[in-house]
């Protein structure tokens, strides 16, 4: 699980990158601590995640309550990857999924024209790929509960876990 506090941008892009990059062997969600009333997501993370030829189906805005609730999916691990959810006060996930933080800059944040914009969504989607493709090679052992917070830390320095 990928979590921002709108849901409408580098937490999108996690989702459906890990989800494409996995080929079945992960599932990504992704959600909010607090996304605004009727949020969707960002037009440019859309727009981005298509050009490098990423499904775009399914994904939408929602609130991490979702996944807190005794029917959502089982979580191995918890993701932010933004500063402010980062230090917010997680509801409980069933399981007690490990945690890390991976944080990356608001595209949609950055100044000028949605050019500059969309510069910014295509770098970030380039370094979340550079560590997701890192995370997805390792070997299982690697990803085993215990080994999980270790490795997913590790990465956030981008410092290449041991394999």
């Amino acid at each position: 699980m990928f979590l921002c506090t709108h849901n409408s941008a580098r937490s999108i892009l996690a989702e459906a990158l890990l989800n494409h990059l996995g080929q079945g062997r992960f599932e990504a969600y992704s959600a909010g601590s607090s996304p605004a009333e009727n949020q969707v997501p960002n037009p440019l993370a859309l727009e981005t995640l298509q050009r490098a030829g990423i499904t775009t189906e399914g994904l939408h805005s929602k609130s991490w309550d979702v996944f807190a609730e005794a029917d959502a999916p089982h979580m191995d691990l918890v993701i932010t990857v933004c500063d402010s959810a980062a230090g917010e006060v997680c509801p409980f996930w069933p399981g007690q999924p490990t945690t890390a933080h991976w944080g990356y800059a608001d595209p949609s944040q950055v100044p000028g024209d949605d050019d500059a914009r969309r510069e910014a969504f295509r770098q970030t989607l380039h370094m979340m790929r550079r560590r997701l493709e890192t995370f997805i090679s390792l070997p299982a052992a690697r990803l085993s509960k215990l080994a999980l917070e270790k490795t997913a830390r590790d990465l956030a320095s981008d410092t290449p876990p041991a394999q």
